[in-house]
């Protein structure tokens, strides 16, 4: 039993609410219950096949096909519980923020897909070179630098100290309210120090790994025969070498991809970025629990959809896997 500053019945009523109301809350929250009992009844709500009461469906709002008298088998929406402080629905709190937790991931990874590559094969093709030993550097500078600590400095740095020239904004999210009409209206200006900040080590990792992969594909007789048959350096490096190295940066890039969705708590936080991040690390300083649970387990599905999509792409870039 929770207990304490950590009960989640004193958290719901404050330091003011007397025992019978506290009893309530618990029996409402299944927290009476023996743990083992409390897990159950915790994967009955989260699985989209369910048993329920006609009185837990009403009461929970939860939607699906039911069958059956007062007890009710059914196909559901997953229910992720209600927050403890805001009393809105788990899920629909995260589904509100997991727009803005799209946009900066999916604009990290563009950055760091197109740099990264693009550094990759220069790195690659000037093997030896100036440009090589920077890209290297350069990537292991950005791996070895964890993002909170790079979203300090460049949120300082590009938010306060250089404000002036760039314009840019120390915290901010995907939109602004008009102080006037109280209308929302987008600021994607606000996206870039937080894209730039995640961006940063997934674009070290593409980098590093497409040169090394470029570098095999390189050497391989295909690529000879290629330059036999008097074909551009451009079409070799291009059409033939970066398509057939491209198989474990996918892999990179699919796999940094759920991360930076499930993962970007710390960045979001700093630059004031609405979206799961922010709202987990808000819910933790709260004890707000079911939001924390209900953000693990939607990250969890998004590792998991989104490994499933990369098996899929390595039979687009690939033809040897088709």
């Amino acid at each position: 039993m929770f207990q304490g500053f950590g009960d989640p019945t004193r958290l719901i009523v404050g330091q003011t609410g007397d025992k019978k109301t506290m009893d309530n809350i618990r029996k409402d929250l299944y927290l009476d219950q023996p743990k083992w009992k409390q897990f159950i009844l915790y994967l009955d709500d989260v699985s989209p096949i369910c048993i329920h009461t006609k009185t837990d469906i009403v009461k929970k709002g939860l939607q699906g096909l039911f069958i059956g008298g007062n007890i009710k088998l059914g196909v559901k929406i997953p229910y992720l519980g209600k927050s403890y402080q805001t009393k809105k629905n788990v899920g629909a709190v995260l589904m509100e923020a997991l727009p803005g937790t799209l946009l900066l991931a999916i604009a990290a990874m563009l950055f760091a897909t197109i740099i990264g590559i693009l550094l990759g094969v220069l790195a690659a093709v000037k093997k030896g070179t100036w440009l090589d030993s920077s890209a290297i550097f350069a990537s292991i500078a950005g791996i070895s630098a964890p993002s909170f600590f790079m979203a300090i400095i460049i949120a300082f740095l590009f938010g306060v100290v250089l404000h002036p020239f760039t314009g840019l904004n120390l915290t901010g999210s995907w939109f602004d309210i008009d102080e006037v009409t109280g209308e929302k209206y987008l600021t994607l200006k606000n996206l870039i120090l937080p894209a730039f900040t995640l961006g940063i080590r997934p674009l070290a990792i593409i980098t590093q790994l497409t040169r090394s992969s470029m570098l095999d594909v390189l050497n391989q007789d295909y690529i000879r025969t290629a330059y036999a048959k008097g074909l551009s350096k451009n079409a070799v490096i291009f059409k033939h070498a970066l398509r057939n190295a491209l198989n474990p940066v996918i892999t990179a890039i699919t796999g940094w991809f759920a991360e930076l969705l499930a993962g970007a708590f710390f960045v979001e936080y700093i630059f004031g970025w609405k979206g799961i991040g922010k709202i987990t690390v808000d819910a933790l300083e709260k004890l707000d629990y079911p939001v924390v649970m209900g953000s693990v387990l939607v990250s969890a599905c998004i590792f998991i959809v989104i490994n499933l999509l990369a098996d899929g792409l390595y039979a687009v870039v690939d033809p040897r896997v088709r």
